[in-house]
């Protein structure tokens, strides 16, 4: 079996929306791409894989080793594995990243391992942070850095299921998720959002003013606003029962947003990949809805 990365690449400076892809294969023993993670726009980028590795892109050398999440990891025991639930608990499962092109460090959710950070060198990242007030993370999932502030958003889907039992929790209607801060400058975790529905992506605006959140179980995007009059509260900006399921959610060059998400045909009942493109109101764009195995995407 090979996995494959679906990489859509925008016309600049045009800006222009109409976009094509290509295929990337990942080395034969990578599987389970997650969310990826630009350093600049058409340079390199990172992902996430099943065994525990988060690997580094670049189009002139492909595919490198870049970091893991487990101190606990070895390649003899780990590569090449599945989302095994007797491994990925040693091997780690890297989910949300973001790097910070400012800094130079490379933040990663970890569905075992909570928040963690890496220098541009990679290798073991530096567990900074396993729960929050009093909570220990259950299963981490999306991440964003504040653009602005610098201060990393992140997720926790649930408080009762990790990733082994994340069907469970989807069986369950779970809604035990929560949005998390990380300020870079205090290194404490702030929860900002509890009682979420299966918590799953976060993108920071562009502007710092909010970000939105995606709920995998509860099949909507919330706006959490973090400066101005609003600041401490959200409201349901999408939930639209012809996408469901909406993953990962990231900030595009252009300042809006892009969702991963599915919708179910209805001949079939069965549910097909689709990228949504949202404004920071939760407004559809009519020319950023398309189907493909896209899975997620991030451009920065």
């Amino acid at each position: 079996m090979v996995s494959i990365l679906s990489v859509f690449f925008f016309c600049f400076p045009t800006l222009a929306l109409s976009a094509s892809f290509r295929q990337i294969f990942l080395p034969p023993t990578g599987f389970g791409p997650e969310s990826l993670a630009f350093e600049l726009p058409g340079g390199a980028f990172y992902t996430g894989v099943s065994d525990g590795r988060v690997l580094r892109y670049q189009p002139l050398t492909g595919f490198t080793y870049f970091a893991f999440t487990s101190p606990n990891r070895t390649i003899a025991f780990c590569d090449g594995a599945t989302d095994d639930p007797v491994k990925g608990p040693i091997c780690g499962r890297p989910f949300g990243l973001a790097y910070d092109t400012i800094a130079r460090l490379f933040y990663i959710a970890d569905a075992y391992y909570g928040l963690l950070v890496a220098d541009s060198n990679g290798r073991l990242a530096k567990q900074i942070a396993t729960g929050a007030e009093g909570q220990p993370f259950v299963f981490c999932n999306g991440l964003d850095i504040d653009p602005i502030t610098r201060n990393i958003f992140f997720t926790d889907t649930s408080a009762v299921y990790d990733l082994r039992n994340s069907t469970k929790g989807l069986q369950a209607n779970d809604s035990t998720g929560r949005l998390l801060k990380y300020d870079v400058r205090t290194n404490q975790v702030t929860v900002l959002m509890r009682n979420l529905s299966g918590a799953a992506g976060a993108a920071v605006s562009g502007d710092g003013r909010f970000v939105l959140v995606s709920e995998f179980i509860g099949n909507r995007i919330q706006r959490y606003w973090l400066t101005g009059s609003n600041a401490g509260t959200s409201e349901i900006i999408l939930s639209n029962l012809n996408i469901v399921r909406p993953n990962n959610i990231k900030r595009t060059i252009l300042g809006d947003f892009l969702i991963a998400a599915a919708t179910v045909t209805q001949a079939s009942q069965t549910p097909v990949p689709i990228r949504v493109g949202v404004d920071g109101s939760g407004t559809i764009s009519g020319d950023r809805v398309s189907r493909g195995t896209i899975r997620k995407h991030s451009y920065r």
